[in-house]
């Protein structure tokens, strides 16, 4: 009866970080744009920016249950790239141009450093200071660089969506905005404490981290994916992809330890986990860049290789 209702909570959690997210990113957009950051930026910053993520991982650290913040981040990570991108480039081809291929490759050092970091199943403070040090110099070469609108028609189409949309009360969105942090806050603790309920072995608390936690914390960007390319706005697919890939590894992960200091008795439980994490990454762009787009054949591995981790995590 007890893991039944640890299920039932987890699941409630998992929807109550969802809603939030979704609140929480699609009213702060209208006020975002008004700093005057291009379409192309605002969806590697805001579609990336996984507050669902910092949520759980801060959660996760604040009620010491270091397994699930160190798991959290390295299977979303995994699950964005073998899976929500991979979704995209079912319904449509996408274009891997100029800036995506930047943006893309400046990811993958973050991810080196994210591994170096948690290697060793622990990071500090300090450490945690680095990475959110390592995502603001991310955004503000983001910011620098996209200042003008860049001549992209998928982004174009994406900007003239938004000018469309009706004006709207800034106390109502602002309202909106701070009831996703409420539920955001909420569903994170229901969900960490559903993990530590339905296991205390900090093996299992890892394993359900890294597939069911990560999974379920990256379906709103599974779910952008698939409506962004079908609407053909499937530039907007691989910046929110890559913006999260760099969110978490550093943001996401540096802001836990600064609230808690992170340890685990096994890093070896994070290796290989860590390895695949920054291997999907690669994949990702191997398959992108020299075509100039990730198409079907190349989704259709990537979902291959995301059912392959799982069972790696499972049987190990």
């Amino acid at each position: 009866m007890a893991t039944v209702l640890a299920v039932a909570a987890f699941a409630a959690g998992v929807t109550l970080v969802v809603v939030g997210a979704e609140l929480f990113a699609e009213h702060l957009e209208a006020a975002s744009r008004r700093l005057g950051v291009s379409a192309f930026a605002l969806a590697l910053l805001l579609a990336g920016a996984e507050p669902e993520e910092l949520a759980t991982t801060v959660a996760a650290s604040l009620r010491n249950v270091p397994a699930v913040a160190f798991g959290d981040v390295i299977g979303a990570n995994v699950a964005m790239c073998l899976v929500a991108l991979p979704v995209g480039a079912l319904v449509a081809p996408l274009p891997f141009g100029h800036r995506v291929r930047r943006y893309a490759v400046l990811a993958l050092p973050l991810g080196v450093v994210a591994i170096v970091v948690a290697w060793n199943g622990r990071v500090g403070r300090a450490a945690g200071g680095v990475l959110v040090a390592l995502y603001v110099a991310y955004v503000v070469t983001i910011w620098l660089r996209e200042r003008q609108p860049p001549a992209l028609g998928e982004v174009a189409e994406l900007r003239e969506a938004g000018a469309g949309a009706p004006p709207r009360r800034v106390g109502r969105e602002l309202g909106l905005v701070l009831v996703g942090v409420a539920a955001l806050a909420i569903g994170s603790i229901v969900l960490v404490e559903a993990i530590q309920s339905i296991s205390g072995v900090e093996s299992t608390q890892t394993n359900l981290s890294l597939t069911l936690v990560g999974f379920a914390t990256t379906l709103e960007l599974v779910v952008l994916a698939w409506s962004a390319a079908r609407r053909g706005v499937t530039e907007a697919v691989i910046a929110a992809v890559v913006g999260s890939f760099a969110y978490n590894a550093t943001m996401s992960l540096g802001a836990a330890a600064l609230a808690r200091p992170l340890a685990i008795a096994d890093a070896g439980l994070l290796r290989g986990p860590l390895v695949v994490m920054i291997a999907a990454l690669a994949a990702v762009i191997a398959l992108g860049v020299p075509r100039g787009r990730l198409g079907r054949a190349g989704g259709i591995a990537l979902l291959a290789a995301y059912s392959v981790f799982v069972a790696y995590v499972a049987l190990r």
